[in-house]
């Protein structure tokens, strides 16, 4: 097993329960209170709903990544019920607050913003160097390996370089929810110097980020950080920080960029616009021994289309017998 103590990798998950009613009512006090009208990429419900993806996310690094040191949730005042994981997984498990993150800049708090937490995530207090970022919709499907993640000190990045000058001119596109990441990540490139017309856009998988790499970015771009950590709900305004870190490590020839297809991503409502089997043949290809990486973006969505989908994604995983996920159905 990978053991190295002097130069460990840790994991970092944010979660939230948007079901919480303390929430959801601390959500709607400060809606009422927008200025402007809000994106709707920015109000969904789904953004915040809470449907035990986590529990799949922590058992899938347990089986295929049990080499990470801690795994990291960041959370706002709730803390997820982990108890029908391992000991020896939850004894890998720590929390850490917006307030602790957020340090400094309590102002901006509470946000419900996934943008402005992952501008922080690097301040978590006892975070290695070289980390993982997880959102909790994401797992791992096939045994890991550190040189799959990271090269040395070097990031091993997943995506594609992209034209979206279009998107960067068309102001009708601005109001599409689709298209809303789009935007971040162009403004990410820009401050990298990276144009619209071509961009290193990241995959929906775990994305490898060096916390030292962001303590520089948030020193030199201080004025974009404090920007974005300002709006309590998404905004066009902003950039996407693991985009700002995968330019700079490109700039600074300090990344690796993975060409082999080895992540798969159902998105929003995939599957319920009668694409049901093609829908079902993306889910069955978790099963590939060369896909590492899955992102589901709506699992109620999916199951309305494919009821069996948690049994994909448990076999995915790596459950069994001895290491069993048992979410809530």
């Amino acid at each position: 097993m990978y053991q190295d103590h002097v130069h460990p990798i840790d994991a970092v998950v944010t979660w939230v329960d948007g079901n919480d009613p303390a929430h959801r009512a601390k959500r709607d006090i400060y809606m009422g209170q927008a200025q402007t009208p809000l994106h709707e990429n920015a109000i969904n419900p789904h953004r915040w709903a809470c449907n035990d993806e986590i529990l799949y996310c922590l058992q899938s690094i347990e089986n295929h990544a049990p080499w990470i040191r801690t795994i990291w949730i960041v959370i706002d005042t709730d803390i997820p019920d982990l108890s029908r994981l391992s000991d020896s997984l939850r004894a890998k498990v720590k929390f850490s607050f917006h307030r602790d993150i957020f340090a400094g800049f309590d102002s901006v708090l509470p946000t419900f913003n996934s943008l402005a937490i992952e501008s922080m995530i690097w301040r978590i207090d006892g975070l290695s160097d070289r980390f993982l970022y997880f959102n909790d919709d994401v797992f791992l499907t096939a045994p890991l390996s550190p040189t799959d993640v990271f090269r040395g000190s070097k990031p091993v990045l997943r995506g594609k370089w992209v034209d979206y000058s279009d998107i960067d001119r068309n102001a009708n596109l601005r109001r599409d929810p689709a298209k809303f990441n789009h935007f971040m990540q162009i403004k990410a490139a820009r401050l990298m110097g990276f144009d619209a017309n071509r961009l290193f856009a990241t995959a929906h998988v775990v994305h490898p980020m060096v916390r030292s790499v962001m303590a520089q970015l948030f020193d030199q771009y201080r004025d974009a950080f404090i920007a974005n950590i300002s709006h309590r709900f998404r905004d066009l305004g902003q950039f996407l920080p693991q985009g700002l870190h995968n330019h700079a490590c490109i700039a600074n020839q300090s990344a690796i960029i993975e060409k082999a297809m080895d992540h798969l991503h159902i998105k929003s409502g995939q599957g319920t616009d009668g694409a049901t089997e093609e829908t079902r043949t993306v889910l069955q290809g978790v099963a590939d021994a060369g896909i590492k990486f899955l992102c589901i973006n709506d699992l109620p969505q999916l199951e309305d289309a494919i009821p069996e989908a948690r049994e994909w994604i448990s076999t995915a995983i790596g459950a069994t017998p001895d290491r069993p996920c048992q979410p809530d159905t």
